[in-house]
């Protein structure tokens, strides 16, 4: 028999291209807010305890890092207080628990790729409630926990990335940020790699699963100007500083997925899971 996974926050970015890829070798059950409120925890306790399942996804999650600054109850409740009941859930059922982070739990005062041993310290409600989160899912016997940063891709495309290239394509100013560094995610790779992990039974802990190498919002920026053909694209560089945010962003927030790389997953370099997503979206067409 099929194992069952769970996939909660199946409706967004990750969760729902997560759902389909699992579906095709186990048993799913994807739920999504309407389905599940996380933020119920006997709703959550008593409905996931009949289920019963043997793995149990957590793509949901609460981010909008400034309206988390504005925010810190709901920011708190989804990220940390939910994450608590489906990781006490998961250790009463003995299920593995798979659960997302973000870069965001560190400071970004390095000038070199943060590996899984380096001490978060968060700055912002929403860095806090992302790091609280990942100590709860550390808890459960079997957990794998995923930091992931500048995720795009995937059908429902919202992330910065994916808005960056629709103003491309529509010949619209790209304002980017010079002064911060990252390692983007493409959701398809976060997907193959977090399936290989569990799937190969690699020993449980704290993953970083970026694509290989690192760039600015600037120079990223760039690159879709290149892979789209837009030359005459007009990207303006700017500073975190002048950006008016109401939370602080680690400037050089590059992760290493050199974990992965040991265990034996290899992660395609931003560059092209970049070509890949653009070409995907000209295939989509408007």
């Amino acid at each position: 028999m099929k194992e069952l996974v769970l996939v909660v926050g199946a409706h967004g970015q990750l969760g729902e291209v997560m759902a389909q890829r699992w579906g095709d070798t186990h048993q799913v059950v994807a739920w999504g807010r309407d389905e599940l409120d996380l933020t119920a925890p006997e709703a959550v306790v008593g409905t996931i305890g009949a289920l019963s399942p043997d793995v149990i996804i957590n793509c949901a999650a609460f981010n909008d890092v400034d309206g988390a600054q504005r925010d810190p109850e709901t920011a708190l409740a989804v990220n940390a207080w939910a994450v608590r009941t489906l990781a006490r859930t998961a250790a009463d059922l003995d299920a593995t628990f798979v659960h997302f982070s973000t870069d965001f739990v560190f400071d970004g005062a390095t000038d070199r790729p943060y590996r899984e041993d380096d001490p978060p310290n968060p700055r912002g409600t929403y860095a806090v409630s992302k790091l609280l989160g990942e100590w709860f899912a550390m808890e459960v016997p079997r957990h794998y926990v995923i930091r992931v940063e500048s995720l795009f891709g995937g059908r429902r495309a919202r992330s910065s990335i994916d808005k960056m290239l629709a103003a491309i394509l529509a010949g619209e100013e790209v304002r980017a940020f010079a002064d911060r560094t990252v390692s983007p995610s493409y959701v398809d790779d976060v997907v193959e790699a977090t399936t290989a992990l569990v799937e190969g039974g690699h020993p449980r802990g704290l993953y970083h699963c970026v694509n290989t190498g690192w760039t600015s919002w600037a120079e990223l920026a760039r690159e879709l100007v290149r892979l789209t053909g837009r030359p005459e694209s007009r990207i303006t560089e700017i500073a975190t500083a002048d950006a008016g945010l109401a939370s602080p962003r680690p400037k050089f927030a590059a992760l290493s997925n050199a974990k992965l790389v040991l265990c034996g997953i290899e992660m395609p370099t931003w560059q092209d899971a970049l070509g890949r997503h653009v070409l995907r979206n000209a295939a989509m067409g408007p």
